[in-house]
């Protein structure tokens, strides 16, 4: 193999594992550093905060080479992938899935350091990204069972930093699961024409013409829950000021998503990276002047 040869490759690899499309590691890292920066309070612990990046950089990685695997004969039938690797055939099965385990591998490895509750989470963690590709062939809402593998994260890093899993974290991942399917149902919409036409399920095929409708529920959802959360554990001002700003950034998607043009579809679920980061500079602002006690037994 020749270094253009060896180039080439990687390059499929990149676009397999969406490395050049960040987003949706942007989108799955946010809830695990909301987890975090309330876990560690005023005292970040930075070898735990950059184990949870580099793993979540490579599970979701390895969850878009399962899903292309997964979805490689619908893929070649929708505008928007059919010229992904595998569904373009440039990349086998079998090569695939060694890259996936070898990503998912890795992933383990770097969290062999921390407790032993963080390992056994690991496990549950992994099976929502492998089997989420294959929900779509029979669940009606999908984007809820992503709403759970999307949050897990959150669990997973009260469990490294605390030992336990408060029904905070709980919570959390709840109210997250609510912007989790209010965004990726707007993601939906964008395929929605060719997902009709293939036969797979999706939350906006679902809910038909209320698809809009339901992203601005959800998100309406999501940002009560996490006021409720913060007047429950008694947040200080930041908390709020971020959940003002995300509440700001949603409604500036309503009148993209109500259109349902597709292009606008896709940028207002690009916008989610901005409502995620937006959330996190609020709870670590309020995590670091107002640390909750969750030490306490």
């Amino acid at each position: 193999m020749t270094l253009n040869d060896l180039k080439a490759r990687l390059d499929l690899y990149e676009k397999l594992m969406r490395l050049d499309k960040p987003i949706g590691i942007l989108l799955l890292l946010w809830p695990t550093l909301w987890g975090l920066s309330i876990a560690c309070g005023k005292q970040p612990q930075w070898k735990i905060i950059w184990i949870f990046i580099l793993g979540t950089t490579l599970m979701r990685s390895a969850g878009c080479v399962v899903n292309d695997y997964a979805d490689q004969e619908f893929d070649k039938h929708v505008e928007r992938t059919r010229d992904r690797p595998m569904a373009a055939g440039k990349v086998g099965k079998r090569e695939a899935l060694l890259l996936a385990g070898g990503m998912a591998l890795c992933a383990f490895l770097l969290i062999l350091p921390l407790n032993r509750l963080t390992l056994w989470m690991s496990v549950p963690a992994l099976a929502l990204a492998i089997s989420y590709p294959y929900t779509k062939r029979f669940l009606p809402i999908p984007q809820a069972y992503l709403g759970i593998a999307f949050s897990f994260g959150i669990p997973m890093a009260f469990a490294a930093v605390l030992g336990k899993v408060p029904l905070l974290a709980w919570e959390l991942l709840a109210a997250n699961l609510f912007w989790v399917v209010g965004y990726d149902t707007a993601y939906a919409m964008v395929d929605k024409p060719d997902d009709l036409k293939i036969g797979i399920k999706t939350s906006a095929i679902t809910f038909g013409r209320f698809d809009a409708a339901a992203v601005i529920a959800c998100y309406a959802i999501f940002i009560v829950a996490m006021a409720a959360i913060g007047w429950a554990q008694k947040t200080g001002s930041f908390w709020y000021l971020g959940l003002a700003a995300a509440s700001l950034l949603m409604a500036l998607q309503y009148e993209p998503v109500m259109s349902r043009d597709r292009q606008k579809c896709f940028r207002a679920f690009l916008a989610n990276n901005h409502i995620g980061a937006v959330v996190f500079v609020g709870i670590a602002l309020d995590s670091y002047f107002h640390p909750m006690s969750l030490l306490q037994p």
